[in-house]
């Protein structure tokens, strides 16, 4: 079974007020999923699947956060929702939504460690993808196949994360000027790097969504009004990425063969 504690979970797209539409049919066509309303009373909450799987949830900038741009954030599962908040302000992160429970899904709560890089945490419950892996699974297309720190300080956020999460670290590569990429680790799988804050403006998480075919999938986030902005690079172990913005102005990047593969 998964060990879901330090596992990404859910993948959530805050985007722009009356764009939610645009956004989830710009990624439908980019990743092939399925977008649907929630249903949830008096709350625009969007639903994308992948391979029967739920992978990622869409929702408007809310009321009174205009300033905050159109972004994805990553959630990590926990054991205890309460207990992990509990220690991220402990070691110098930020609650920014306290724990409360999601009817049906489990608890979550908002934060950003140390030096400001917004995640967030779940605790699911057992009948909501406690055995964790459906949104994040690096054999599948469509879903979440890697993470990615920028931080001002990555060893700091490595020891932040290593104590809050249990991650070890994985493989260190020299990245020459821009410093050292290293890889993280959860329950004995590479899930992740951390690097410098590069041209990230501010520290920051990046999501990567794996695809069948890097460069066809430049070109549906070309037609679909998005902008890449670095890629197609190769990657150690042959794979390659591209890392793009949305229509709306969302970071996120894609993974997978340069080509489509049969």
């Amino acid at each position: 079974m998964t060990k879901v504690h330090g596992l990404p979970v859910w993948f959530e797209l805050a985007t722009t007020q009356g764009q939610l539409g645009a956004a989830g049919d710009f990624y439908a066509r980019l990743l092939g999923w399925q977008v649907a309303d929630a249903g949830m009373e008096g709350f625009a909450y969007h639903l994308a699947s992948s391979d029967g799987d739920m992978v990622a949830g869409l929702m408007e900038i809310p009321d009174g956060m205009a300033e905050m741009p159109p972004n994805w954030t990553i959630y990590f599962g926990v054991d205890d929702a309460d207990r992990a908040a509990a220690a991220v302000a402990a070691a110098g992160g930020r609650i920014w939504k306290e724990p409360a429970d999601i009817p049906g899904t489990g608890r979550f709560a908002v934060a950003a460690d140390p030096q400001g890089a917004p995640f967030g945490i779940l605790a699911p419950l057992p009948m909501a993808g406690g055995s964790g892996g459906g949104a994040f699974d690096q054999r599948k297309a469509g879903h979440g196949n890697w993470t990615e720190l920028m931080s001002s300080d990555p060893a700091a956020g490595f020891a932040f994360y290593a104590d809050l999460f249990g991650w070890s670290k994985g493989e260190a590569m020299d990245m020459g000027e821009m410093g050292t990429y290293q890889l993280f680790r959860h329950d004995g799988a590479d899930i992740g790097g951390m690097m410098g804050l590069g041209d990230a403006p501010r520290p920051c998480w990046l999501a990567y969504f794996g695809v069948n075919g890097v460069n066809p999938a430049i070109a549906r986030i070309r037609e679909g009004g998005g902008t890449v902005q670095h890629g197609p690079h190769e990657v150690p172990g042959g794979a390659h990425i591209a890392v793009a913005t949305d229509p709306q102005g969302a970071w996120f990047a894609v993974v997978g063969p340069l080509e489509t593969a049969a």
